[in-house]
């Protein structure tokens, strides 16, 4: 089964899933955002590491779920 393939049917049967894919779709959004401006403040450097930080761990709990659902289902 292809990662395209996992991915597709993990965003239809667990909802964990899908709302940590839709998280980390919203952070990219995000830090797309700040690359758009000429410079940050402060402030917005701790935000922006912040939200790499927090888009890292949903990117790894979103490898985990795929990794489980192929061994499950490789198993079948």
């Amino acid at each position: 089964m292809k990662e395209e393939e996992v991915v597709e049917a993990l965003k239809k049967e667990n909802e964990e899933f899908r709302r940590i894919y839709q998280e980390h779709r919203e952070l990219d959004s995000q830090l797309l955002e700040f690359n758009k401006k000429p410079y940050l403040t402060p402030e917005e450097e701790i935000e922006m590491h912040r939200i790499k930080k927090e888009k890292l761990y949903k990117k790894d709990k979103i490898a985990e779920l795929i990794r489980e659902y192929k061994k499950h289902h490789s198993m079948n």
